[in-house]
């Protein structure tokens, strides 16, 4: 597991809920946004025309939760070239055919749909032998050169996990992106960037495996004190964000927990 991932034992771990934290004061403007992703697209199933809003909400999601499919995809023997083909035509299908509006509110968790979705999609695209080109020559979703990087590297490493394990590891490993970026861009913001850049080492793995604080205040210029006290309110704001970003990912703000459980033993897991 990478140091990163290591965060599960600050994150996801604990779903104490938290509360606006000082050290970065900068106001997220998503944050209303992130918590009614999902509902707003499951929302526009309700009628003919889906509305641009939750057209948006849905490209974004896809956006950021493109790695998991792609692991699965390629766990699933596709080629990277073909696990990228099949993504963007997977993209295109969901937005043409308005498969959302099919969604099962009882069981309305964005992951659980995308990876179902994504099975029925496969089944008909082999059943009918077709060739996919990209999503039918539209880039719904860019797809990082790094981040596929990135993801290969993961894949390599799992040589014995099932595909539905990868995608609901890779899954818990782009919320924690998704937060940890977050949280950079609050800090920035708040013109807290440099003291970021020195704080974070202690959001993505254990004290014991990081520089000391004793030496991290040297370098930062700050008290020890104060270089610990830092480090305990970035870690709430860190699971604030984390808990936001899961919650754009449900039907209900009830399922935040348990969806924290379940991809909190992934990540242990694998």
């Amino acid at each position: 597991m990478s140091g990163r991932e290591s965060a599960v034992s600050l994150t996801l771990v604990d779903t104490v809920k938290t509360v606006e934290d000082p050290l970065c004061e900068a106001e997220s403007r998503d944050e209303l946004f992130a918590s009614t992703r999902w509902t707003m697209v499951l929302g526009a199933g309700d009628s003919a025309a889906a509305s641009a809003h939750a057209l948006s909400a849905l490209s974004e999601l896809c956006q950021i939760y493109w790695r998991p499919l792609y692991a699965f995809l390629r766990k699933q023997g596709h080629g990277p070239e073909d696990a990228q083909d099949l993504a963007q035509g997977f993209f295109a299908h969901v937005i043409k055919t308005r498969t959302y509006a099919r969604a099962d509110r009882e069981k309305g968790r964005f992951r659980s749909f995308l990876l179902g979705a994504l099975k029925h999609f496969i089944a008909d695209v082999r059943d009918r032998g077709q060739a996919l080109k990209r999503g039918g020559g539209m880039i719904l979703v860019q797809l990082d050169d790094n981040a596929i990087a990135e993801a290969e590297a993961q894949i390599a490493r799992a040589t014995n996990w099932q595909a539905d394990s990868v995608y609901d590891r890779e899954w818990a490993a782009s919320l924690l992106r998704r937060a940890l970026d977050r949280l950079a861009q609050e800090c920035a913001l708040a013109g807290k960037g440099e003291l970021f850049s020195y704080l974070k080492p202690y959001l993505a793995v254990t004290e014991e495996s990081v520089i000391p604080y004793e030496e991290m205040a040297l370098r930062s210029h700050r008290r020890v004190a104060t270089l610990r006290s830092d480090v305990a309110r970035l870690r709430k704001r860190y699971r604030l964000i984390l808990r936001e970003e899961v919650r754009g990912t449900v039907m209900e703000a009830a399922e935040v927990d348990d969806e924290l459980r379940h991809l909190c033993r992934t990540l242990v897991a694998t």
